[in-house]
């Protein structure tokens, strides 16, 4: 009763405080074998980062997020730091239709989406800000829509609306100040939103508790990823062109892998 937590101190914030923080927390590998990985230390700076930014456009404690993203760095990147400020996300399936992203959207009266110009699938690219720009036609929020450049295709760009991940992840405020207090929030919070899928009249809404997750990590990380405290890297790699997925199973886990 009465129990404080975030999420983002159990992933990230009591590691940057140990000998873990130089450690591997999170391994990509692109369809065409390019790969990037990021210690504990610089995933908690990105993160603060890119919860700066969502600050500076007005997120705060209990608003929501939409997240429509191809599986890549970013993609975590922004459940984190939507986590760490205490708002909810919205993971949606890169790859939904127009109808399905808009429902969503328009249910969880999401004040930002971020989302990338596209993403690959099985070598096609798929043209997520596309679909976006045709989602937001249908309503009148959000507010904000942030870009990350992952394919390098050309895509239109809504002045006053949409802005590039790079372009505000390197603005001065964002880079000079790269700390960002992680919000501590009640057990039964809300940490993200899930959709069934479906029919929209027939489609179901999940909210899941903080807490609940957090007690989650943990037997998932050692029964079904197999980590150890000793030695290795932190979660399992993901790779582009899969499912994105709840936080539970992206985050940095507290157990580390042996090798």
């Amino acid at each position: 009763v009465g129990g404080r937590t975030n999420i983002v101190a159990n992933a990230i914030d009591r590691h940057v405080r140990t000998w873990r923080r130089n450690k591997l927390a999170l391994i990509w590998e692109s369809e065409k074998g390019e790969v990037r990985t990021f210690s504990y230390h610089a995933l908690a700076r990105e993160v603060c980062k890119f919860s700066n930014v969502l600050k500076s456009m007005g997120v705060s404690k209990g608003d929501r997020v939409t997240i429509y993203m191809p599986r890549i760095p970013e993609t975590v990147i922004a459940m984190l730091a939507t986590a760490k400020i205490g708002a909810v996300h919205s993971v949606v399936y890169g790859g939904f239709s127009v109808e399905a992203l808009h429902g969503r959207i328009e249910d969880s009266e999401s004040k930002v989406i971020v989302t990338a110009d596209g993403g690959y699938m099985n070598g096609k690219v798929i043209e997520l800000k596309k679909i976006v720009d045709e989602a937001l036609r249908r309503t009148a929020a959000p507010e904000n829509v942030v870009v990350v450049r992952h394919t390098g295709k050309e895509v239109a760009m809504e002045a006053g609306r949409d802005y590039w991940y790079h372009d505000l992840m390197s603005m001065p405020l964002v880079r000079t100040s790269q700390r960002c207090e992680t919000e501590e929030m009640d057990a039964e919070d809300p940490l993200y939103i899930l959709y069934t899928s479906g029919r929209r009249e027939n489609r179901k809404r999940y909210s899941t508790p903080t807490a609940g997750t957090r007690s989650a990590c943990m037997p998932h990380s050692r029964m079904c990823s197999t980590l150890k405290k000793k030695t290795g890297g932190g979660a399992p790699p993901i790779r582009d062109g899969s499912q994105a997925t709840p936080i539970s199973s992206m985050l940095p886990s507290s157990r580390e892998r042996h090798r």
